[in-house]
């Protein structure tokens, strides 16, 4: 690939904003300590704040930041909400990350 090429297949500011955003919200550990309890299920705020040791109003605000920028989904059963991942994006994003660091063990 010559130099041209590489040049015009650099994404334009809008989505270099929205990748740098994405790695803004991931780059926070209390998130991606609430993200890693989502791996394996979707889980209540409750069990998300047993998990995390958090209270929930603390877990409550990360989870919107999280849901806000499409990392997470709520779904609503009777008085409890519960979070998983939005898609397979992100559940593959996180499970890259968490190998990276796997390697290195």
């Amino acid at each position: 690939m010559d130099i041209e090429e590489i040049k015009k297949s650099i994404p334009n500011s809008d989505e270099l904003d929205n990748i740098t955003n994405l790695f803004k919200v991931l780059g926070d550990s209390t998130r991606t300590k609430i993200l890693y309890t989502l791996i394996k299920q979707e889980l209540c705020v409750g069990d998300i704040c047993l998990c995390v040791g958090m209270n929930k109003s603390a877990v409550s605000h990360q989870l919107r930041i999280l849901k806000d920028s499409k990392l997470v989904k709520a779904r609503k059963d009777g008085k409890e909400v519960y979070y998983s991942f939005d898609d397979d994006h992100i559940s593959t994003i996180f499970n890259t990350a968490i190998a990276h660091i796997e390697e290195d063990r």
